[in-house]
């Protein structure tokens, strides 16, 4: 049986669901979308697939059927009987009805046995972010995530420096992962549909992440630096030894009357690196 979006709304209908603002619910309905999330994914019969948020199932109906087993987190114990009844032709998927931000994510993995982890999300704005650096901060060791997010915040994932979307997460997402869009999304492939557009963006696990002394020292620059956008370097890292700093910069051709924002990853990377090393000769 293939997936019907007639069905999945009659569904839906049949169990009178409601909607739940506060979780962020708009459920993909539109197939060829779900077909290109699942299709750049390259899931094969030995992945094991994380989703977060699946809703009515529509996109969990795709991956399972092509998935070696798929592990889904919803919060919403309302949705329960649509979900199951979309997967019915399928047993290679466990429901854990809980907030995945509250789950130990690697004890939860422990029963199953897989070559290769993806996690894939259709992600309320609200939560996209803690969500990513959950996955981050708990070490759980996926191979490609790919979530659809609202576009403002997907543009700000994959910046680079000298764009307007370009600040400190997205320093901090692309230490850890190669980022790139797979494709945008209109508002009207949901139901209910959303004030705004989304995009699909793909997270791929660096094979290695580039050396830095102190992690903390590193990330916290980084923040330090974008902490009011508008203002230089210099004006937003009045507690660090700018002398350092500026040496730093003046090598790939800034200085601290540059904004965060001109300046690139490695330059940061750098710059930390020679702080961390004035901090350990002081």
């Amino acid at each position: 049986m293939k997936y019907s979006q007639k069905e999945m709304i009659k569904k839906l209908n049949e169990n009178n669901f409601n909607f739940k603002k506060k979780f962020g619910q708009n459920f993909i309905i539109d197939s060829n979308i779900i077909n290109k999330i699942v299709d750049n994914s390259n899931i094969d019969n030995n992945t094991m697939v994380i989703e977060i948020g699946p809703g009515a199932g529509s996109l969990t109906y795709k991956l399972v059927s092509i998935a070696k087993f798929v592990l889904c987190y919803e919060i919403d114990k309302d949705i329960e009987e649509v979900l199951r009844s979309n997967l019915k032709d399928y047993d290679n998927y466990d429901i854990i009805f809980d907030d995945f931000l509250k789950r130990n994510i690697k004890l939860d993995l422990e029963k199953y046995k897989y070559d290769k982890l993806m996690i894939i999300a259709n992600l309320p704005y609200y939560i996209t972010t803690p969500i990513i650096i959950k996955i981050i901060e708990d070490n759980i060791d996926v191979d490609k995530m790919v979530f659809m997010v609202q576009k403002e915040v997907g543009d700000r994932f994959k910046a680079k420096e000298g764009s307007k979307d370009y600040n400190s997460l997205s320093i901090f997402l692309n230490y850890y992962f190669d980022i790139k869009k797979v494709t945008d999304v209109s508002r009207n492939v949901f139901i209910p549909v959303p004030n705004v557009d989304s995009i699909v963006v793909e997270f791929r696990k660096k094979e290695k992440c580039d050396d830095v002394y102190n992690l903390d020292l590193f990330f916290k620059l980084v923040k330090d630096s974008f902490k009011q956008k508008r203002k230089t370097l210099k004006n937003n890292l009045k507690g660090y030894n700018l002398e350092v700093i500026d040496r730093v910069l003046n090598i790939y051709g800034y200085n601290l009357s540059d904004r965060a924002e001109k300046i690139p990853m490695k330059v940061f990377i750098e710059i930390a690196n020679e702080l961390e090393n004035e901090q350990k000769c002081a």
